[in-house]
């Protein structure tokens, strides 16, 4: 059909017909939100986040979830954070039964119960003393993660925080095989209710700066390239995400969400059946706090449209910062 019989903006003219006819529908129900949780003091502000804070286990953790529960926000994802002095060269803290996360997530199971799903974060980089996601070693004067030992740890990680009483547990470091270990482990310990949520397609990207500021777990030497993804690479994830699926994986996961919208896409358009999520990083969401801050965009417009994005894209569920600003403004309506 042509002009002037076929007029697409009949179907724009007023808000409530936009709304009708929307293909794109966002609501916090999809939202994860991450915590930064730490072993004692108060609230502390992130400087590279605005916005955000590092948590105590303890009652201001608790009222903050209860506002994020007020809000329809009823997931989050649990990221320690430990002094530099009892971190070592294997990441003990992070499966340590009496660390920060599994008393994080007590406290939250026995609070909120099945009022609120908990997913914990699975790597070691917040608790090693050189800021890498696992076991280091040297080998011709050159250093690389032992993909292997590794994944024992994450396995080792996975049961502590399950038996805490998480209901997914997220393993991030990018190791082969780091899923089917930690099904294994699962399953060998009795958690066979216990999902995961894999970072299958996690990109070696810029956009994690404020993160490792936030969660004190930058590297002390070299990167992470030679274990997370090449950002030139798109068909690749379906590698990484079919390997993950294979493994026992029940979501799977495109990191960073933003700059890899064609990624979510591909992995939905090959995988349609599995559940995906993405995450809305810290550098995506630093960046619109610091134009906002500004005055160069409306702050509420520009997140709501990314987040609507990264849906429209494939996700169907959607790791962000933003989660309690996006709901309470999903609450007044959308902006479109």
């Amino acid at each position: 059909m042509k002009f002037p019989l076929a007029r697409p903006r009949r179907l724009r003219a007023s808000k409530i017909i936009r709304d009708a006819v929307a293909e794109t529908r966002l609501d916090p129900a999809v939202f994860i939100y991450p915590i930064f949780v730490k072993p004692t003091g108060g609230r502390e502000p992130i400087p590279s986040m605005p916005g955000q804070y590092r948590w105590p286990v303890g009652e201001e953790l608790v009222r903050h979830v209860e506002e994020a529960l007020s809000l329809g926000v009823n997931k989050v994802i649990l990221f320690g954070v430990v002094p530099d002095e009892v971190k070592d060269a294997v990441g003990s803290p992070g499966y340590d039964p009496h660390g920060v996360v599994p008393r994080a997530i007590r406290l939250l199971k026995e609070t909120f119960g099945d009022r609120l799903l908990v997913f914990a974060d699975v790597c070691l980089c917040e608790y090693t003393d050189h800021g890498h996601c696992g076991v280091v070693r040297q080998k011709g004067g050159r250093w690389y993660v032992d993909n292997d030992e590794t994944v024992k740890l994450y396995a080792k990680e996975a049961v502590v925080y399950a038996d805490a009483g998480a209901d997914f547990v997220a393993p991030s470091g990018m190791m082969d095989g780091q899923v089917a270990e930690i099904r294994k482990a699962l399953d060998a310990h009795g958690f066979h209710e216990v999902g995961i949520m894999a970072y299958s397609a996690k990109y070696a990207s810029a956009f994690y700066g404020p993160f490792r500021v936030a969660a004190a777990s930058a590297p002390k030497f070299g990167d992470r390239r030679t274990y997370q993804m090449d950002p030139r690479n798109a068909y690749e994830a379906l590698k990484e995400v079919s390997m993950d699926l294979e493994e026992g994986a029940d979501i799977v996961m495109v990191k960073p969400a933003l700059a890899y919208l064609d990624v979510i896409r591909l992995v939905k358009t090959h995988y349609p059946w599995a559940p995906l999520a993405a995450y809305n990083v810290s550098g995506e969401y630093s960046m619109v706090k610091a134009a906002a801050s500004q005055g160069y965009i409306d702050e509420r417009i520009v997140t709501l449209e990314i987040l609507t994005a990264i849906k429209r894209a494939g996700a169907d569920v959607i790791l962000t910062y933003h989660a309690l600003d996006a709901a309470r403004w999903l609450r007044e309506g959308q902006p479109f």
